[in-house]
C-alpha cells in the first residue's frame, strides 16, 4: 500500500495542480473569446452550447483540483468520482459545445480550410474511428486500474499529469468518435458506431466489476467496493445520456425530414 506521506506531498504540490489546471483556464477563456468575437460580427450562437462548455470545465476543475482532488488522493471512492467528472461528464458535456464548429466559424476561410485540411490526415482519422478511440479509453482504464499505473501515479508528479490528461482526452476522442456534434470527415455509420459503444460500455462495466473483486494494488477493500459500485451505476447514468443522445441522433437521420435535410447538405 501507498503511503500517505507520498500522497500528502503530491496534494500539496500548488505546481501541480496549476499544471492541471492552466489548460482548462486556457481552453474556457478561448471558447469564450469566440463567442464574443460571434457576437462582434452579429452571428449567433447557441446560448445552451456556451453553457456546456462552461459546466464541462467546471467538472474538470473540480476533478483535478479542490477538496475532491485532495480526497481523490486518499479515498478510491473519491477517486472514482474524479474519474466520472473527468473522464466521462466532462468530456460529454464539451463535445455537446461542438468547440471545434465555433472554432471553424471564427476563423477566416482560408484558415479554416487549412485547418480542414489538417484534420483530416491519416493520424486523426485514425484517432476518430470508434474502435481505435474505445481502446485509448475503455483500455487505457484497464491498463490504470490492473497494473501498477494507479500506483505510480501517486508516486511521480508526470506519471499523474499524464493520467489524467489521457482520462480527459480519452474520454472526449471516444465521445466525439460516438456522437458526431462537429462535423467529422469521413463518419462512421450509426451501426458501426453502435456496435462498437454497447461493447466499449460493456467493457467499462466488466472493469467496475473486476475492481469489486480485484482492487487496484495499495487500495484497501472497502474502498474498492464502493468505489467500483460508484463507477458502475454512475457511469451507467453517463452512459444513458450518451446512448439517448446517440439515438436521437440516429433517429433524427433516418426520419422523413432528417433525411432530406441531409442530402441538401451533402450535395
Amino acid at each position: 500500500m501507498h503511503s500517505n506521506n507520498h500522497v500528502t506531498h503530491y496534494l500539496d504540490d500548488t505546481f501541480l495542480q496549476v499544471v492541471l489546471l492552466l489548460p482548462l483556464v486556457l481552453v474556457l477563456f478561448l471558447y469564450l473569446l469566440a463567442v464574443s468575437l460571434l457576437k462582434f460580427r452579429k452571428k449567433t450562437w447557441p446560448l445552451n452550447r456556451t453553457f456546456f462548455f462552461v459546466l464541462a470545465i467546471c467538472c474538470a476543475v473540480a476533478a483535478v483540483s479542490g477538496p475532491l482532488a485532495v480526497r481523490a488522493h486518499q479515498d478510491f471512492t473519491a477517486h472514482m468520482l474524479s474519474h466520472l467528472l473527468l473522464g466521462m461528464l466532462a468530456p460529454l458535456l464539451m463535445v455537446l459545445a461542438a468547440p471545434m464548429t465555433i472554432i471553424l466559424r471564427t476563423l477566416n476561410v482560408n484558415a479554416a480550410r487549412r485547418l480542414v485540411t489538417f484534420l483530416k490526415k491519416r493520424y486523426f482519422l485514425f484517432l476518430s474511428d470508434p474502435v481505435v478511440a474505445s481502446l485509448i479509453n475503455v483500455g487505457g482504464l484497464w491498463v490504470l486500474y490492473t497494473s501498477d499505473l494507479y500506483m505510480a501515479m501517486h508516486k511521480h508528479t508526470l506519471v499523474y499529469v499524464a493520467v489524467h490528461l489521457h482520462v480527459f482526452l480519452g474520454g472526449y476522442v471516444f465521445t466525439s468518435a460516438l456522437v458526431n456534434i462537429d462535423p467529422i470527415p469521413h463518419r462512421r455509420s450509426f451501426i458501426y458506431r453502435g456496435i462498437v459503444m454497447v461493447a466499449a460500455l460493456a467493457g467499462h462495466g466488466i472493469l467496475s466489476k473486476y475492481i469489486y473483486a480485484h482492487p487496484p494494488a495499495g487500495v484497501p477493500a472497502d474502498q474498492a467496493e464502493s468505489g467500483s459500485l460508484l463507477m458502475y451505476y454512475g457511469g451507467d447514468v453517463i452512459d444513458l445520456i450518451l446512448v439517448v443522445i446517440f439515438c436521437y441522433q440516429w433517429y433524427k437521420e433516418n426520419s422523413p425530414i432528417g433525411k432530406p435535410l441531409r442530402a441538401k447538405t451533402e450535395a
